[in-house]
């Protein structure tokens, strides 16, 4: 089980799924997060590197789910957290975030993340 917030883009799928794929933006829309490196080329299965967090902690990840150019999910320091989605639809596409069923008051984190990369979408 697990909870989700969504917001529509006017840009491609394939726009939006450039942003949330490279580790380089994700200080830019990911609140949470103020650095990652990325031990490969891209993101892709199995992936895995290190995230720099708002708390001044420098954790491992790995992706745990992937399919190109739709979907990216990871676990941080082993533990589940969030999934990316990346729909196409009408006039543009839509971005859901994904949380485990025991954080759901991390939703207000991926709301304040979807206002991010409304702004970095846009410019």
């Amino acid at each position: 089980m697990t909870f989700s917030v969504s917001r529509h883009f006017g840009v491609p799928a394939e726009q939006a799924w450039a942003v949330l794929a490279d580790v380089g933006y994700w200080p830019v829309w990911g609140p949470s997060v103020r650095s990652a490196v990325l031990s490969a080329a891209s993101l892709g299965p199995d992936s895995s590197g290190t995230v720099g967090t708002a708390l001044g902690l420098r954790l491992p990840f790995r992706v745990t789910s992937f399919e190109p150019g739709r979907y990216w999910a990871w676990s941080v320091a082993g533990v589940a957290a969030t999934g990316h989605r990346v729909t196409p639809e009408a006039g543009g596409c839509r971005v859901t975030f994904t949380v485990p069923w025991w954080a759901p008051a991390y939703l207000a984190v991926c709301c304040l993340a979807l206002r991010r990369l409304a702004r970095l979408l846009a410019a």
